[in-house]
């Protein structure tokens, strides 16, 4: 019988383990699924010519991916709370480090779909893990140091996926972009095994009707969004058309929020969550964040390509000054997050994320030069720093510890929900801009060089037009953020009169 819990595990003041080691191989493992988010997209071409794939065959080794890492994170979240976290996380590790070995020997475009399949559905069982695990181990107190170390490393790895792709696609070809996991995956599983402790795990009652709804209604909806671009937002097939998934999907959720609603028993998604303001705001915000940082990646790399004629990692090196800046601030951010109230430090970073993004949009023409460059995005950096850590805190820190499992896994899929949506919009827009300036070429439909003369200021200005959906969508974070509250541990109570004060002095 599985033993319960209601206080948060680890806060005595000897925990028969160190919480700072378990927090290194939780962000090991949680760096390796977030890298892989991104890395392929530099590879594309690549893969094309290897395999001697269709671009629309490529396109699936993200999408598979995708759809199987963003899918279960409703289930996987809670799975670790009834199971425990350790055992859900190293499961998902052993899985994503053999499926990475797989898709770097595959010799198919059809076997590299398949493979990340499996290794999307590893990042699945671990990311919610590791949110969790930080959450019950460290106190209120001090898990806004903790958490900072978690935020860094998921600002970094979304950062440094396109760098570290480029560099391995142009070095040593792109099977190393998956090999690159193996020994790391293989050292994160020593590391969880010795480090991270094997929490109390709580008797849930599993919601198997809320398993198929959350699962049916977040693969169609998933899979409608991302694939619309692909179908012209139209029919895929016979009467199966973009829209009716979509359609679909969003009325299954609302079956799914219906029956989590009247469930007597325990909901797969206790609705109690959004209860808490913070809880409920920091969704908004890591919606913002995961929508926007996706959308910027696209159209600003293949503008740093075609228009400037970059390689793919002259261009993901733009990406430095922010993954330095996140990384620097880490530790200070972590600080302050303990003791500022999150407003302060989450809007100011959403300020300074939407005012960078408008100043790189007024200075990307075709002459640019790298430090007009580099300077607004040295100030995203700052405020990427200033919003995961701080965020990420702010919505588990007034959360029940049985609650912890349910709580990571509504926020990361939010996130992988919101960073679908960016990567559908951003698409759909750069097509219509492109269009509007008079230009045929599709980004779907791949490119790759430099572009003519002729036609370099009207793409130019096709890619900073699209790229206003980024400001747009970091607007949205702003303002949800201003209406954090104080959280329980920074609130101190005002204490009663002492007893000496009524007396009359005498």
């Amino acid at each position: 019988m599985a033993s319960t819990t209601n206080a948060p595990t680890g806060t005595s003041a000897t925990p028969d383990y160190n919480p700072w080691k378990a927090l290194i191989a939780l962000c090991l493992g949680f760096f390796m699924i977030l890298v892989d988010t991104t890395i392929v997209s530099v590879a594309t071409p690549a893969i094309i010519e290897d395999l001697g794939a269709e671009v629309n065959s490529v396109i699936w080794v993200t999408s598979a991916y995708l759809l199987a890492y963003a899918v279960p994170l409703l289930i996987t979240g809670r799975l670790g709370d009834r199971y425990g976290q350790k055992k859900l996380f190293m499961l998902g590790l052993a899985l994503f480090t053999a499926s990475s070995l797989w898709c770097g020997l595959t010799g198919s475009i059809e076997g590299l779909i398949i493979a990340r399949v499996f290794q999307g559905f590893g990042g699945s069982l671990m990311t919610p893990q590791t949110m969790a695990t930080i959450t019950r181990i460290f106190p209120a107190e001090s898990r806004g140091k903790a958490m900072a170390v978690w935020g860094a490393t998921a600002g970094l790895a979304l950062l440094v996926g396109p760098i570290l792709g480029g560099v391995l696609v142009d070095t040593l070809g792109w099977e190393w972009i998956f090999f690159i996991n193996v020994p790391v995956g293989v050292v994160g599983l020593f590391l969880a095994s010795a480090w991270v402790p094997a929490l109390p795990t709580h008797p849930h009652r599993f919601d198997w009707l809320g398993v198929a709804l959350s699962g049916v209604g977040m693969f169609l909806l998933v899979f409608g969004i991302q694939e619309g671009h692909q179908y012209d937002w139209g029919t895929i097939t016979g009467v199966i058309s973009v829209p009716l998934l979509i359609g679909l999907g969003v009325v299954v959720l609302g079956l799914f929020l219906v029956w989590q609603r009247v469930n007597t028993r325990e909901p797969l998604v206790p609705l109690g969550l959004f209860s808490d303001r913070n809880f409920s705001l920091a969704n908004v915000a890591i919606a913002a964040m995961g929508f926007s940082v996706t959308a910027m990646a696209f159209p600003l790399m293949l503008w740093a390509q075609l228009v400037k004629g970059w390689t793919p990692t002259e261009s993901a090196l733009l990406m430095t000054p922010m993954a330095v800046m996140s990384l620097v601030l880490a530790p200070v951010v972590g600080r302050w997050t303990d003791s500022v109230h999150p407003r302060t430090l989450v809007a100011t970073g959403f300020a300074l994320l939407t005012g960078s993004m408008i100043w790189l949009i007024a200075v990307m023409e075709p002459d640019a030069a790298v430090w007009a460059l580099a300077l607004p995005l040295t100030v995203f950096g700052i405020g990427n720093a200033l919003v995961w850590a701080p965020n990420s805190a702010t919505a588990t820190r007034n959360l029940q510890m049985q609650q912890a499992g349910a709580g990571a896994g509504v926020y990361n899929a939010t996130r992988q929900v919101a960073s679908v949506l960016g990567s559908a919009g951003i698409a759909v827009l750069m097509d219509s801009r492109l269009a509007a300036n008079g230009l045929v070429f599709k980004p779907s439909e791949g490119a790759t060089g430099s572009l003519p003369a002729q036609v370099l200021a009207p793409f130019s200005d096709a890619m900073t037009q699209a790229m206003l959906l980024v400001p747009a969508g970091l607007a949205v974070g702003l303002v949800g953020v201003l209406f954090f509250e104080r959280p329980k541990h920074q609130r101190t109570p005002v204490a009663a009169p002492a007893a000496t004060a009524e007396v009359a002095p005498g």
